[in-house]
């Protein structure tokens, strides 16, 4: 119903921005990095909007990005995955990361978010792994420097990533050898030589 809000930042909470557009305050519901990057109080920004109605109410989400909301939209697709729970799963982790991690197939990292476990894990990245195209992840890459949550400078897979990638491979080839090959060693350069072998 609403693709989104133009209106000025009225206040923030831990999970609230308020948007004062046209006499009115929209409540919005978002995630902890959606309101950590929201403009001060005072200013106007855009917020993209998805509506919620259920028997229990009508609740309206809030998200920074279009990627931010296209991800949420995903994750509710998944079963037993609500949209406070996907609002969960956003805040917990930058974009770049949760993409990664549902790509990797790394349920360690999206069962670190808040009422993620392991079964749950699993099926966000078995159904969801296909639905992200070689250009979004290509796209995270370019624009890594925009992510306020930067990649996870001590994880193996991250670093091995990083360091194929300076090797002028792009990152939809390096996260497809790495998938590959993530479980058989915690050390990046391992991972590397491993994932190097498996291209050639």
């Amino acid at each position: 119903m609403y693709a989104y809000i133009n209106g000025v930042v009225a206040d923030k909470g831990h999970n609230e921005l308020v948007i004062e557009a046209g006499g009115v305050g929209y409540s919005l519901y978002c995630s902890l990095n959606t309101v950590q990057n929201a403009l001060s109080v005072g200013e106007m920004m855009r917020v993209y909007t998805y509506l919620n109605v259920t028997q229990d109410g009508i609740m309206l989400f809030g998200f920074g990005t279009k990627e931010e909301r296209a991800m949420f939209l995903r994750l509710i697709s998944v079963s037993g995955i609500g949209p406070k729970t996907a609002i969960g799963i956003l805040g917990s982790m930058s974009m770049r990361d949760l993409t990664l991690a549902i790509v990797m197939g790394d349920t360690a990292v999206l069962s670190r978010a808040p009422g993620i476990g392991k079964k749950t894990a699993q099926r966000i990245a078995l159904e969801l792994k296909e639905q992200i195209s070689d250009d979004e992840v290509e796209g995270l890459s370019a624009s890594g420097a925009k992510n306020v949550v930067p990649l996870r400078q001590d994880d193996p897979v991250t670093e091995a990533m990083i360091a194929l990638q300076s090797l002028g491979y792009t990152a939809g080839e390096a996260m497809q050898a790495l998938s590959a090959v993530k479980d058989k060693s915690d050390q990046p350069d391992e991972l590397v030589r491993l994932a190097l072998r498996g291209m050639m």
